[in-house]
């Protein structure tokens, strides 16, 4: 009641501006409190609701607003100018171990069936949900088409097709891999650092910083990648992967779930035809503790400008590589390790693969059809429900659910 009569004594005011002047004064407090609290929600949120699907942890690649929340930033320098000044915590070195120990290591971080997943994901065959198509964009020196999809269950993933003029996928591979000369283009990017690396077949395991907004902690990404070549078309595969070497902080927070790939050929140029442009196909997909919906939002809203800023990138990395002085970074170095693979043989494992895979889910299938409940007697089911419904409650709704469901076990069991 007293809140309707401040209303009505504002309402009561003699002139319109009076009245707008008092509902501002009235409101103010309102919003000053919704703001606070949001901050606090974001600075506070517990562990658990961390975990929940309903929250994303995106693109090593997405603050003057939030709308440009963005996670397209393994690909992307900045969706958005994050704002954080904080100090970085010290982080340990990775421990010594013995030669065999490091080798079953190396080979565990990212395998064959990583580059048979992203394979799937080239030709559109990995089973997923449709592609939505979000934009289709272009400039002088580059064109750019993104979609977005949701599945069931884990944040959005998304795919773009960049098609650069006047550049080779060599090119484009080490200035993807090169983690020296990314802090010159990615203003996201706080740290990187190379935990291990082989150099028989160039998988890397990374630790990357990257800088969120100030109302979030700085997020810590341990990164598993390596580079598969058949015939000048590279299959470059990075996710995140666990370490037990690197502890677990509080601040910056690590990202686990995080997928970020590419499939990089030559093109046809759009000025005369010619294969002197380059093609990159990115998928993207990363749980980084921010609500999905804001996230979708965020990157729409700043997607665009994000990738306009590759292209100056790249093009000075090409006048640094042509450099007479110039020499390659320890990670472009790797980054010219590669696997090589035949495509042909790539698929016959994918079509054996799927093949185990839909002998495994018809053999599921069949045990499903056979009814459950078989060898259960009936007076165990019904005991065994009337000791839980007076457990459970003694109101009259669970009772009567919980006495149904046994009823039905009961006569499922009668009919075995």
């Amino acid at each position: 009641m007293a809140l309707i009569g401040a209303l009505v004594e504002i309402l009561e005011k003699p002139s319109v501006v009076d009245v707008m002047i008092e509902l501002i004064v009235f409101m103010a407090p309102i919003w000053i409190s919704v703001f606070i609290g949001v901050l606090v929600g974001w600075a506070w949120k517990p562990n658990w609701a961390s975990s929940s699907n309903k929250s994303v942890s995106l693109f090593p690649h997405f603050a003057s607003s939030v709308s440009n929340l963005s996670s397209f930033k393994v690909q992307f320098p900045a969706c958005i100018p994050w704002v954080s000044d904080s100090p970085l915590p010290p982080v340990s070195s990775a421990p010594h171990y013995s030669l065999s120990e490091l080798e079953k290591e190396k080979s565990s971080v990212v395998n064959d069936e990583d580059l048979i997943h992203l394979h799937k994901l080239v030709e559109e065959k990995d089973g997923g949900p449709a592609w939505i198509k979000m934009m289709d964009r272009s400039t002088p020196n580059m064109s750019y088409q993104a979609w977005r999809r949701d599945p069931e269950t884990g944040p959005p993933q998304y795919r773009s097709r960049t098609i650069y003029e006047d550049a080779t996928p060599e090119t484009l591979r080490d200035f993807f891999w090169d983690d020296e000369f990314r802090a010159e283009w990615d203003d996201m990017l706080i740290k990187a650092k190379t935990l291990n690396e082989c150099r028989s077949t160039g998988t890397m395991l990374v630790q990357w910083v990257r800088k969120f907004p100030f109302f979030c902690s700085d997020r810590e990404y341990i990164i598993g990648r390596r580079i598969w070549e058949s015939g000048k078309t590279y299959y470059c595969v990075t996710k995140g992967v666990p370490c037990s070497s690197v502890p677990r902080l509080n601040k910056p927070r690590r990202v686990d779930l995080y997928y970020s790939s590419w499939f990089i050929r030559a093109a046809e140029s759009r000025r005369d035809g010619s294969l002197s442009a380059c093609e990159v196909v990115l998928f993207h997909h990363e749980d980084m503790g921010i609500p999905y919906e804001i996230a979708k939002l965020g990157i729409r809203q700043g997607m665009w400008g994000a990738v306009k800023k590759i292209d100056p990138g790249l093009r000075a990395y090409q006048r640094h590589r042509a450099s007479p002085i110039a020499c390659l970074s320890p990670s472009a170095q790797m980054a010219q390790i590669n696997s090589k693979v035949n495509i042909e043989i790539l698929e016959e494992a994918e079509e054996s693969q799927d093949k185990n895979t839909s002998i495994v889910s018809q053999e599921e299938e069949t045990r499903d059809d056979k009814p459950a409940g078989k060898g259960i007697p009936k007076i165990m089911v019904v005991g065994g429900a009337i000791a839980l419904a007076y457990t459970l409650d003694r109101g009259l709704l669970t009772k009567a659910l919980i006495f149904g469901v046994a009823r039905r076990f009961a006569k499922t069991g009668r009919r075995l």
